[in-house]
């Protein structure tokens, strides 16, 4: 046993416990590979103050380059009082918006972010300039190195950031410029009249969320979407062909990628809206299914359920106002109003409603079977090994909730030995798993494995009760591993394609070889990784072919799904043509396919040969 005295106990300073545990603050690491990486976390909590200083009506333009791994962001609002600068980007619980007077429904309340972006920077500056003074402070992993003040300066106020993130804590990382990109696009949707410059490019938006919804959905809609907007709220509804609901939701201009007690009153005030316009009891999911919206508000002093702001929780737009009840009373009015005004729209919406009720109608009798199948096996499922975070009051970790499906008792039993069963469940398949494309959404309760793994994920009613953050494919990395993340994909896609577009679909990659020596040892995902590990190992090298999950012993597999794990997001964007793709890769056109392949081989080859 260890000793415990009092040498055990620690006290640390806030920059040691933002440098020890930065996921407490800003999420997960991550290498920038995924959108919700913590460098893209970084440049958002310095965005945000900028974007800020617009809210309160200082300055209409941020300036924004990321070049060689530095940030930097420049705004021409009202600029840091000088100062009050230094402690501003170094002092935790130091700020102006704890009072609500300087600031008003932002939502960088607690003080934390610029100094998180401090000290998990190897480089960071802040200058700031008000009416022809300035101030200049660098500091180096949150220690200050240089304080300079100038006076006569010809600059316009605002403040200037830069920093380049901490490669000792990050380790190797890219910046992804289309996520950087998308992110900046969400603000300028936000934030009519501010315009952003991204590395010399010049965004801006004049419709708000119906450029969002415009540019961002991939179906096609049945109807012109319905855009309304009122003093602290904006919505934008319309319907596509598919399943599912998806929505893009917003907090003071911060995207709630998990919802909240906004999104769940939004969804609430538009079943009760249309039910009472047509008159008619209709089923909730029947008017919602396919649903494409969008909603932003602006409350204050909001309340998050977790540091990095993806989850509303505050239950009042302000003092004294529910937001049920302020979400219900606009949609109440203005939705009204709009379906009255415009009797084609009102139109296409009912028979979409008309349709919708006929499908679920027409596999209720099913559904009922299969819902009585699933709470049985559920008692006793085998196929399921879920993770104990269900079961204990830890919601804080909810966010690092994941489940992996996969096929194979040999896979599954690999992962089930070397997950963290706090967080990590798994789901197994028998086999590969049926072709979905083309069949109706009663194959979901026909199909067992269907079946169980609706009801596994808890999506059969709405992705808000989505019960994993991450759901992960792990499979081979052969022709039948592939197949199986085809087939597996397409079931998502058909029937609920929102899994997706609200990112929490993942490809989990597994090491194709091992390189090791006496010495080290090298897990490598590619041929060009084995090359490089081959060299370091050198001449005793011993290279081993990973042909399936089943062969990584269980200790090495900790390697691959615990912080080192490598996910790639299956991300759906309006470029990508859902029906097109599904048709050609999924569907009866085994000539047209199989020649595809054929003419691609021959590419290839031609290429390995020239090389």
């Amino acid at each position: 046993m260890a000793d415990y005295g009092d040498d055990a106990i620690k006290t640390l300073s806030p920059r040691e416990h933002i440098r020890l545990r930065p996921g407490m603050y800003i999420g997960k690491l991550g290498d920038g590979t995924q959108s919700d990486d913590g460098i893209y976390v970084l440049v958002k909590e310095v965005v945000d103050n900028s974007v800020d200083e617009f809210i309160m009506g200082a300055g209409k333009s941020v300036e924004i380059t990321v070049e060689d791994k530095v940030v930097t962001v420049r705004d021409y609002g009202r600029g840091i009082p000088l100062k009050s600068l230094s402690a501003a980007v170094s002092e935790m619980n130091t700020g102006a918006k704890y009072e609500g007077s300087a600031f008003k429904k932002t939502v960088g309340l607690n003080g934390v972010g610029v100094k998180a972006v401090n000290m998990l920077s190897s480089e960071f500056t802040a200058r700031s300039v008000r009416d022809g003074e300035a101030r200049t402070v660098t500091f180096a992993k949150g220690l200050e190195q240089s304080d300079r003040w100038e006076s006569g300066v010809s600059e316009k106020n605002g403040t200037y950031i830069s920093f380049r993130v901490d490669e000792e804590i990050f380790g190797e990382y890219a910046y992804n410029m289309e996520f950087v990109e998308q992110m900046v696009k969400n603000y300028t949707y936000l934030n009519l009249g501010l315009t952003f410059v991204l590395n010399g490019k010049s965004y801006v938006s004049k419709n708000g969320l119906l450029d969002l919804v415009n540019d961002t959905m991939s179906d096609q809609p049945l109807y012109e979407p319905i855009h309304l907007s009122g003093d602290d709220i904006e919505v934008v509804i319309t319907h596509g062909d598919g399943y599912g609901e998806t929505y893009w939701s917003f907090v003071n201009g911060q995207y709630t990628s998990q919802g909240g007690t906004h999104q769940a009153a939004f969804r609430e005030a538009i079943a009760k809206t249309v039910k009472e316009f047509y008159r008619k009891d209709y089923e909730p999911s029947d008017i919602r299914t396919s649903i494409m919206a969008a909603i932003s508000v602006k409350v204050t002093d909001p309340v998050f359920e977790s540091q990095t702001k993806i989850k509303l929780g505050s239950k009042e737009i302000e003092p004294g106002v529910s937001i049920r009840q302020f979400v219900g009373d606009f949609l109440g009015k203005h939705l009204d109003d709009y379906l009255h005004k415009h009797p084609d729209t009102a139109q296409a919406l009912q028979k979409k409603i008309v349709d919708n009720e006929k499908e679920r109608k027409a596999i209720s009798g099913v559904q009922k079977k299969a819902r009585e199948i699933a709470k049985k096996v559920s008692l006793n499922n085998k196929k399921l090994r879920d993770c104990k975070i269900h079961f204990t009051d830890k919601h804080e970790l909810a966010e690092q909730s994941m489940i992996f499906i996969t096929e194979g008792n040999s896979a599954s039993g690999s992962i089930t030995a070397s997950r963290n069963v706090l967080t990590q469940a798994v789901f197994s398949l028998r086999g590969k798993p049926l072709n979905s494309y083309g069949l109706t959404k009663k194959v979901v309760y026909e199909n067992e494995e269907f079946n169980l793994l609706q009801a596994a994920l808890n999506i059969e009613e709405s992705l808000e009760n989505l019960r994993y953050n991450k759901v992960i494919i792990a499979t081979d990395a052969d022709v039948d591993g592939m197949h199986i993340r085809l087939l597996m994909t397409s079931f998502f896609l058909q029937f609920f394609p929102d899994v997706i577009r609200n990112g929490h679909l993942y490809i989990l990659q597994t090491p194709l070889f091992r390189v090791r020596n006496k010495k080290e040892t090298f897990y490598c995902y590619s041929d060009e990784e084995r090359e490089k590990a081959v060299k370091r190992c050198g001449s005793s090298a011993e290279i081993t072919r990973f042909k399936g999950l089943g062969e990584i012993s269980a200790d090495e597999f900790k390697e691959f799904i615990g912080d080192n794990m490598r996910l790639d997001k299956v991300r759906l964007t309006k470029e990508d043509p859902i029906h097109e793709l599904l048709e050609f890769y999924m569907g009866k056109n085994t000539f047209e396919r199989q020649g595809f392949i054929i003419n691609n081989l021959r590419i290839e080859e031609d290429r390995v040969e020239n090389n």
